[in-house]
């Protein structure tokens, strides 16, 4: 897929945010004459799609099912009335997390590195959930009805390029806007993120978390970036000043002192990251022995270091650290799926089928152990039944490009031609690429021309990628 034009980034950087009232926006105001919620959401898939097509991502099941359960949990309190969220992991240990119209959250992998505590990471993301409920978006452009809806390109497009890591071409497309007019961006982003903050204080309490963590990420984050000429982007769309931070710890300071500081699933998550970002397994067996050094009673450390171990290839090692671990919680999913994956590795494929089965009765619909099993029974050459598992799966997670990747391989593996070719579709399309899903699904149709009822089925679903098709270039037009 063809970069975006860097006119459409220029157009972002003087668009992208915009005067909004202090005020919540009421149902039926005059930014929803604007822009519906509707048009939002389809603004976001169509931003989604081309985030998916041009940025890596996060493919771990584990990391995942995180950020999808801790954002629906913030997301039961918030004054986020359309909960049609959907999620996007970026593989960059940069830390960023952005809120993009319709429900759309994004997150990198440096978040879990730069925030240390589950408050802390908790209250970045109450505070795009805030830029989601009050709609800054749609409030821009009633701002400045004289804009076009098509316009709204050109701020999905500088996310895209943010999210891409496309420094050099933000640098110059901000070099190339008027200095007045960046000022007043600046000026609108200022109350923005105040807004985000205020109504992100309240939900990150309402959730049961201790407000106080926000004012305290913000200052750890302004001591560490405080000279860098090149801030992370977080600090760039985020600015923090110690104004900003004194009002955040005024307003956190009214509530009480109380609530959820910090997890040891969060703790987990944060040594699965670390462990990503370093650049061999036995680095990151020093940097979590060197934390046990410190504490030996780090629980995720030791996680950690028997997650690097054994993808180092020192299973007994690896073995006899997940043992204690499960001596200690034999119901732990991630110290269980981690003897999963290392009975795999090993070859030791009766135990592991015999450890994800118990699992699946204790988690039931568990989609990390629902993975675990497919992938298991792959290796099991059992591909029928990992066709079923996977076929389920991706009803449940039908907006997952990754699963319509997997399935697409397993039906090649059993033969399902037809079915080989829709799983592709579904992938290119997730993913923005319609010319290439339409393309599959002629491919497919031609298989089927004996099947009436089936081919009928995929023309109807190549009729509507069409129009998707037709949407996001309507869009960016």
């Amino acid at each position: 897929m063809p970069l975006l034009r860097p006119a459409l980034l220029t157009l972002a950087c003087l668009l992208g945010s915009s005067t909004f009232a202090s005020d919540l926006p009421a149902l039926g105001d005059a930014s929803s004459a604007i822009v519906s919620t509707q048009q939002e959401h389809q603004l976001g898939r169509a931003w989604l799609s081309l985030v998916r097509g041009q940025v890596r991502q996060l493919s771990d099941p584990l990391l995942k099912d995180y950020v999808e359960t801790s954002v629906y949990r913030l997301s039961e309190t918030s004054q986020l009335q359309d909960r049609r969220l959907e999620f996007v992991l970026l593989d960059s240990p940069q830390i960023n997390a952005f809120a993009a119209p319709g429900g759309i959250i994004g997150v990198n992998g440096g978040l879990f590195l730069h925030a240390q505590t589950e408050a802390e990471y908790a209250s970045v993301m109450a505070h795009e959930l805030a830029h989601l409920s009050q709609r800054h978006f749609a409030r821009g452009l009633e701002a400045q009805q004289r804009m076009q809806i098509p316009v709204m390109a050109g701020l999905l497009a500088g996310i895209v390029a943010a999210a891409a890591g496309a420094g050099d071409l933000g640098i110059a497309a901000i070099a190339s806007t008027q200095a007045a007019a960046i000022q007043e961006q600046r000026r609108f982003s200022r109350q923005n993120e105040q807004e985000a903050d205020r109504i992100g204080l309240l939900n990150l309490e309402r959730a049961g978390y201790n407000p106080r963590a926000m004012p305290s990420m913000f200052e750890r984050l302004m001591r560490q970036y405080r000279y860098d000429r090149k801030p992370p982007e977080f600090l760039l769309t985020h600015p923090v000043s110690e104004s900003r931070i004194a009002d955040t710890r005024n307003r956190a300071e009214q509530y009480q002192d109380e609530g959820i500081t910090d997890s040891l699933r969060y703790q987990l998550m944060r040594a699965r990251v670390q462990l990503h970002y370093e650049e061999t397994p036995g680095l990151a067996a020093k940097r979590f022995r060197s934390m046990l050094d410190d504490n030996p009673k780090l629980e995720a450390a030791r996680y950690g270091l028997a997650i690097a171990l054994s993808k180092g290839g020192q299973h007994q090692e690896a073995r006899d650290i997940l043992q204690v671990l499960l001596q200690e919680k034999p119901s732990d999913i991630l110290y269980n799926l981690a003897q999963i994956e290392l009975d795999s590795s090993a070859n030791q494929l009766e135990a592991a089928e015999n450890r994800i089965q118990r699992l699946l009765q204790l988690y039931p619909g568990n989609f990390p152990a629902q993975q675990a099993q497919v992938e298991l029974l792959i290796k099991q050459r059992r591909l029928a039944e990992a066709e079923r598992a996977l076929d389920e799966l991706a009803r449940r997670r039908s907006k997952d490009p990754d699963i319509w990747y997997l399935v697409a391989e397993i039906r090649g593996l059993t033969g399902n031609t037809i079915g080989l070719h829709q799983a592709r579709a579904e992938f290119f399309a997730l993913v923005g690429d319609y010319n290439q899903a339409i393309e599959q699904l002629d491919f497919a149709k031609r298989r089927a021309s004996n099947n009436f009822q089936l081919a009928s089925r995929i023309d109807a679903r190549q009729r509507e990628l069409m129009d998707d098709k037709r949407i996001i270039e309507q869009i960016l037009r």
